[in-house]
């Protein structure tokens, strides 16, 4: 009799990997959003001080993926965008990049998020941002020039031949640059820009500093009322976990994915 277990290995093992991947990717972020919806009924019924402030953890746990997401997505194109103008030949582009991810790069990042939503409205009023949105805009920055080395490395991995090659084919350097190099480049970079995105969520942690209600600042909250941190920072960690392993599964299939592609 044919063992369920292998027979069901075997039937997934016959899918293309493509498709594999793709149903890995889409189930981490299905049951991420799963997790999140479902959340406050899984810690509802745990005992004090847990329960009661189950609502509190869903809101920031909703609200640590949302940092993530939107700084993520912002800090992709910005890394986009530094990475060309390091690599540009002209001084006013290249200058400016290089200075910028040399001072990202070479500060911490509770450092930059303090410096935004202190520094920033104290030299320029009107640059006064909500807490959530100075946030992200620190968060983006950094993550765009942490990004900005995996765009450059990314082109760089193009072969030299792919230009030639689109040379010959009486493409400008500039076309050769945007059709033939920058596809290329981007799914190099993929895997890389996602394992930077799983530690952006972490890295998130970092906005209860200026009182952003995420997960860290429940906690602490939570803990002050009731004096017990064990269970409050036991849940704290179990919620990052499952938060980085749906993002990891999904970063794990996407590089396996576009590693297959580019043999």
């Amino acid at each position: 009799m044919t063992n369920p277990s292998l027979a069901h290995t075997g039937w997934w093992a016959s899918l293309p990997l493509g498709q594999r991947t793709g149903v890995q990717m889409g189930l981490a972020i299905l049951g991420l959003f799963v997790f999140l919806w479902c959340l406050a009924a899984l810690l509802a019924p745990l005992p004090d001080p847990i329960g009661p402030a189950a609502a509190q953890f869903t809101e920031g746990a909703r609200t640590t993926v949302a940092l993530t997401v939107v700084s993520g997505l912002i800090g992709i194109v910005l890394g986009g965008l530094l990475a060309l103008g390091k690599m540009s030949t002209a001084r006013v582009f290249r200058w400016p990049s290089e200075f910028l991810i040399w001072i990202i790069r070479g500060t911490p990042l509770l450092t930059q998020i303090l410096f935004f939503y202190l520094a920033l409205p104290a030299m320029a009023p009107s640059l006064q941002l909500s807490e959530f949105w100075t946030a992200v805009i620190a968060l983006s920055i950094n993550v765009g020039a942490y990004n900005a080395e995996v765009f450059r490395a990314g082109v760089q991995a193009v072969p030299r031949g792919q230009t030639m090659a689109a040379a010959a084919l009486g493409l400008r350097p500039s076309q050769a640059f945007t059709w033939v190099v920058m596809p290329q480049a981007v799914k190099i970079s993929l895997p890389a820009l996602a394992n930077n995105v799983v530690a952006l969520l972490k890295d998130s942690s970092l906005a209860y500093a200026i009182g952003v209600v995420e997960i860290n600042m429940i906690a602490q909250r939570v803990q002050a009322e009731s004096f017990q941190p064990v269970p409050v920072f036991l849940v704290t960690a179990v919620i990052y976990l499952i938060l980085t392993t749906a993002l990891t599964q999904f970063s794990g299939a996407l590089e396996q994915r576009m590693a297959t592609g580019r043999h």
